[in-house]
């Protein structure tokens, strides 16, 4: 029997204890009169409780621990944030506890229904790669339509923070910000590291000055990303590295290592090589990009506006100096929709966050419920809920949801989780 303090805070947060009526570890008995706000940062567990110890009202924070001796163990006793902790909740009580002022605090050993804790060990040692999949009978459609919307939205809340730290280290340079985020997904996850690595290290004031000349933004690209230095010759990757040299030098450039490409089980449509000559053309237009798609959710006007074509070399070619008859190289409907989902739409989102307009907040939305759903494995496990997403809005939500919680197994963090637990308690 494993406990987890997340068991603890959720049946704290729900008031499923089993205590009537509470009692401390000292004997006064307690009235829970507000459980106060669930703290999911540094400091107390729970901020501006209310309890009732005999007939004193108590205002203040709340700590929840497996063991009341962890309150030593994470040095909560030498910390000024838990000094006005009012309540220490408990597994387990080994030992009393102070605050930095030495003062005791409370403890409370709670009880809760066993039958809870079963179900939560279940989904948290389930085999399943969704936790509560025997259970979806359980869940209301309701309930699921509401937290996948949740979701949806947080999804794009965890993108937006890579947006904003970009943001902050390029001191408020929106252009700058899309254009490295716009690189990374060139990379489609698995070499998106090594296309942002390519971004930061080519100055984009650079690539603009050579706008108007393909050849050359080729020349810088396939330079920085190192891999020219790794090419089996002909006639053009020769002609590439001249030019490169040339402009290394004119510009004080640093290539990073072609060691950071991966190749493996790849299609050769996706092969670095190809994503970075798609790079190169798209940089021939980048110029107003960004105003363009930041104000224009519409997906036939987007489409037109990401005319990328690459140089005749790579209808030939999958990699350096080895020909083939034709390449998969042009920019298709998947790669463009990939760049909307993961770029546009959290830039629009971002952009227009904190805007009065009703029609500035939504341009994300209308714009990936205009996107077909996403088809892929991690999709396609949610059919078994009778889940048949209709947009890519709710494909986004899906991803998030398996990936930050069913894989992570944080059930008593999912709404669904929750819903499920509650319905078995009342069973």
């Amino acid at each position: 029997m494993i406990m987890k303090e997340d068991f603890l805070h959720y049946i704290f947060k729900k008031h499923l204890w089993l205590d009537n009526p509470v009692q401390l570890t000292d004997g006064r008995r307690i009235e829970i009169i507000d459980t106060g706000q669930h703290n999911h940062d540094s400091g107390p567990d729970f901020f501006n409780a209310k309890i009732k110890i005999d007939n004193t009202i108590w205002v203040g924070n709340i700590e929840i621990h497996i063991n009341s001796s962890d309150w030593y163990k994470h040095k909560h006793d030498e910390d000024p944030a838990y000094s006005n902790v009012i309540l220490h909740i408990v597994y387990k009580h080994d030992k009393p506890v102070f605050t930095k002022h030495r003062t005791e605090i409370p403890v409370w050993e709670m009880t809760f229904p066993q039958i809870i804790f079963n179900k939560f060990e279940e989904f948290r040692l389930s085999e399943n790669q969704i936790p509560c999949t025997d259970y979806r009978d359980l869940i209301e459609k309701e309930i699921f339509n509401i937290h996948i919307e949740k979701m949806g939205i947080e999804r794009l809340e965890y993108k937006s923070e890579f947006i904003n730290e970009l943001l902050i280290k390029s001191n408020n340079d929106w252009e700058y910000a899309f254009y490295v985020n716009l690189v990374r997904s060139f990379g489609a996850g698995v070499n998106s590291d090594a296309f942002e690595q390519l971004a930061i290290n080519t100055p984009l004031k650079i690539l603009r000055k050579y706008s108007d000349n393909l050849f050359k933004l080729e020349a810088i690209l396939f330079g920085q990303s190192g891999l020219l230095e790794v090419a089996n010759l002909d006639e053009y990757v020769i002609k590439l590295k001249t030019e490169y040299n040339f402009l290394r030098k004119m510009h004080d450039l640093s290539p990073i290592s072609a060691t950071n490409w991966k190749f493996s089980k790849m299609r050769p449509s996706n092969l670095p090589h190809i994503k970075i000559a798609q790079f190169a053309s798209m940089m021939t237009f980048f110029h107003g990009l960004f105003t363009a798609v930041i104000n224009e959710p519409d997906y036939t006007i987007l489409k037109k506006t990401f005319k990328i074509k690459v140089s005749e070399y790579w209808t030939k070619h999958y990699s350096f100096g080895k020909i083939t008859n034709k390449t998969m190289s042009g920019f298709g409907n998947t790669a463009f929709e990939t760049i909307l989902i993961n770029t546009v739409a959290p830039f629009i989102f971002v952009f227009n966050k904190d805007k009065i307009s009703e029609d500035s907040q939504s341009k994300h939305y209308m714009l990936l419920n205009s996107l077909k759903p996403e088809d892929n494995r991690e999709v396609r496990l949610w059919k078994i809920f009778g889940v048949r997403p209709s947009n890519a809005f709710e494909t986004q939500a899906l991803l998030h949801l398996k990936k930050n919680y069913c894989d992570k197994r944080k059930c008593l963090k999912c709404s669904i989780g929750q819903h499920i637990m509650q319905q078995i308690n009342n069973l």
